[in-house]
């Protein structure tokens, strides 16, 4: 079983990769983090199997703490490995601003250069990861990152400040990043020009940002859903709903009432339709149209009913039961006029899928008894 060091377990990186490292059997898990008595990083690294070297600094109090926190701190791990004699694979957590001259970048590429060095001395596997702007959940909002900023102050009312909308963001997200540092832990790492890389990475502009995750939160109102089909809209919805307020996690619908029961939108996509929840009072029928494109399907999940259809101009009528208790889904195919009866005692629960939203315009909704 392998032994595990991550250093820096505490900070975003580190708690991401360190909760996904715990749902292993195969390897044993120490941590260090700035908080830690520095002794013990000296007493665990003989134990260690494989580094994880996340920590740093990025936000010091003066200059001087960039190299220390940086590549210091790199220099004492990789002596301690030398004084050990131990020949450990070791993953670096850089930054792309390594490649710049500032103080902050100088230092990385200073812990770069150390990381390299122990390789080519052991012969030791490192890998060292450039990242650009990370995001996901339990990254810490105004503080460095824009995206956890915006979330967490969209979802929780606050003002935010886009300075420039048409900056250009290169991102990460963080499930893709302790994927690409577990692909190296099982040498399964991808290595370009020397460095290892995570994929993919996306690039947005600042203001298109901004709006995308203002829309997660009018969602709510206009009940859409983003576009899942883009893989960072995704990972960014993902990221916006881990910061919502812990009294949000709900929200109300509008119930449209009356005395045969209630129909609730629950659901609306510019392309795959909209979602609905129809409850029918014992005795009760709906429906009695047809449509010419609109096409729906029915799931009844509580209670005892019948849907009737009858082809139009014809005469014969067809009849489907449907129960809460045998989860089956009903085509109501174009061209047939249908309706749905509760015949049980109790209240029957549909769940109704549209292929469109309703368009008040263009209803393609025509009455006609079954």
């Amino acid at each position: 079983m392998k032994n595990i060091l991550v250093t820096g377990s505490a900070g975003f990186v580190g708690k991401n990769l360190v909760e996904t490292l715990r749902l292993r059997k195969d390897i044993e898990l120490t941590t260090f983090d700035i908080e830690d008595d520095p002794a013990v990083l000296t007493k665990v690294l003989p134990q260690a199997d494989f580094i994880f070297h996340l920590a740093g600094v990025n936000r010091p109090r003066n200059e001087e703490e960039f190299r220390t926190g940086n590549t210091g701190l790199t220099e004492e791990i990789v002596g301690g490995l030398h004084q050990a004699g131990r020949v450990v694979p070791v993953v670096l957590c850089s930054s792309t601003q390594a490649a710049q001259e500032n103080p902050y970048g100088v230092s990385k590429r200073a812990a770069e250069a150390v990381i390299f060095a122990y390789g080519q001395a052991t012969g030791a596997g490192v890998f060292v990861f450039r990242l650009p702007n990370l995001f996901g959940k339990w990254c810490r909002p105004n503080y460095n990152s824009a995206i956890a900023t915006f979330c967490h102050n969209i979802a929780h009312d606050l003002p935010i400040q886009v300075n420039d909308p048409n900056f250009t963001l290169t991102l990460a997200y963080i499930d893709d990043v302790v994927a690409a540092f577990i692909a190296a832990l099982d040498g399964q790492a991808t290595i370009r020009d020397g460095y290892a890389v995570v994929e993919p990475v996306h690039t947005i502009k600042l203001g298109a940002v901004a709006d995308l995750i203002r829309s997660f939160k009018g969602s709510r109102t206009d009940l859409s859903l983003p576009d899942l089909a883009d893989p960072l809209a995704k990972k960014l919805y993902s990221t916006y709903l881990s910061y919502l307020p812990t009294n949000q996690f709900s929200y109300p619908l509008k119930m449209n009432v009356d005395e045969r029961g209630s129909f609730t939108e629950f659901l609306r996509t510019p392309d795959r339709g909209q979602v609905s929840v129809n409850i029918s009072r014992p005795g009760i029928t709906k429906g009695n149209h047809w449509h010419h494109t609109k096409n729906e399907k029915f799931l009844v999940v509580k209670g005892q009913g019948v849907v009737r259809f009858r082809k139009i101009g014809s005469e014969e009528v067809i009849e489907y039961p449907v129960s809460g208790e045998k989860l089956e889904v009903v085509d109501i195919p174009t061209g047939y006029t249908h309706n749905i009866s509760n015949t049980g005692e109790g209240d029957l629960v549909t769940v109704m899928w549209v292929n469109e939203p309703f368009d008040p315009e263009r209803p393609d909704t025509f009455f006609e008894p079954v």
